[in-house]
């Protein structure tokens, strides 16, 4: 008897380290001798992250500081949408809000298994469950190769690879 095994492949953002992120972020902001006087701030609101500052420059490098700090924490830059990076006027101050990515869209879903049925191992099948990819296979060996082809291409959303079985 065959036994198949397979994995998921999902993107999840860990909401605890984007918000220790965040803290120290504004912290830095707040000493910092650049910042003086130019009423930077960076905040939560609802599900996503806003940075406000006098200066469309200051915004920019408000948000240099906070990619900084999710890198640090091991936190992947794709999990934020800050679109164009291009702060918005809103009174006599620039904003740019970026709200948190999780889940894989079903255009990129497809994306994911198209390369995984192209590029990948044969008997190799991808299923779309909701925003998440179920894979599976005969053997370990070719999910192994799976998640090694997916880590060397450069896709729009940060992968996690989980439940191994």
């Amino acid at each position: 008897m065959a036994s198949t095994s397979s994995f998921d492949i999902v993107s999840t953002v860990d909401k605890q380290e984007v918000d220790n992120a965040l803290n120290q972020a504004a912290k830095e902001i707040s000493q910092r001798y650049d910042f003086k006087g130019v009423g930077a701030s960076i905040v939560w609101s609802g599900e996503s992250v806003v940075l406000r500052a006098s200066t469309a420059e200051r915004v920019l490098a408000a948000l240099d500081v906070f990619e900084t700090k999710l890198v640090r924490r091991g936190v992947s830059l794709k999990n934020i949408d800050f679109g164009d990076k291009e702060p918005q006027p809103s009174g006599k101050e620039y904003v740019l809000g970026g709200p948190l990515k999780e889940g894989i869209d079903q255009e990129n879903a497809k994306k994911i298994s198209k390369i995984i049925r192209d590029e990948g191992p044969k008997g190799i099948k991808p299923q779309i469950q909701g925003d998440e990819l179920r894979v599976t296979g005969k053997s370990r060996d070719d999910l192994q190769e799976v998640i090694a082809l997916l880590k060397g291409k450069d896709l729009d959303v940060a992968l996690q690879y989980v439940n191994y079985r």
